[in-house]
């Protein structure tokens, strides 16, 4: 997809004030520090468009961006920083469950991981999240360039077998060098398609 127009939106913690519209909607989430912030800019081709904060964890907001026009871009909040306040911490469960559960126009999500972490209890969680309420996830493995060939290969083994998954369901990705984008958007251009066709096929009356 080539991007020529991102506009930021609002950000909202609700349902009462998530945008309206029907556009088909993209969210990204993971772990704070796992390269969202980079994932996304890198795919929009904007450099700051979504900033990193100086305080990972503490900005438990949801920011909305519309792209092309064409679907509506969701930043979550990261998740699984050691620091922050318990009472932040709680708010993120529910926050995520209302929105993966209430939002119809959401098509997928992009699911954030770290080459060198193993996949924990909070990326658990959200994929099981996506799994119940049938969202589509992509799961992108970010910071490639990190880590040797062979040390990469082993490492999506696990991520693949903690997450039970196939190796082949995640898709590697770097930043630094952009490896994977065209791939990712490939993906993504899939899940806004199937939206687009599923709302032009007229429902059968018995």
């Amino acid at each position: 997809m080539h991007v020529k127009t991102v506009e930021f939106i609002k950000s909202a913690t609700k349902p009462a004030h998530y945008p309206e519209g029907e556009l088909p909607e993209i969210a990204f989430a993971g772990r704070s520090n796992v390269g969202k912030s980079s994932l996304i800019n890198v795919l929009v081709n904007r450099k700051s468009l979504v900033r990193t904060s100086s305080t990972p964890g503490r900005t438990q907001l949801i920011n909305f961006f519309n792209v092309n026009s064409a679907f509506t871009l969701g930043d979550l909040p990261g998740y699984g920083v050691a620091k922050v306040p318990l009472a932040v911490k709680k708010q993120w469960g529910p926050m995520m469950e209302t929105y993966l559960s209430s939002r119809p126009n959401l098509r997928g999500v992009v699911l954030i991981l770290d080459i060198r972490r193993t996949p924990r209890e909070e990326d658990l969680q959200m994929l099981d999240w996506l799994r119940s309420f049938a969202v589509p996830p992509l799961l992108v493995v970010t910071k490639c360039d990190k880590v040797s060939k062979n040390e990469r290969e082993k490492q999506l083994g696990l991520i693949a077998k903690t997450l039970a998954v196939q190796k082949a369901d995640l898709l590697p990705f770097s930043a630094l060098s952009r490896d994977g984008q065209d791939v990712i958007w490939q993906r993504i251009e899939e899940l806004l398609a199937a939206a687009e066709n599923s709302a032009a096929t007229p429902a059968i009356t018995p």
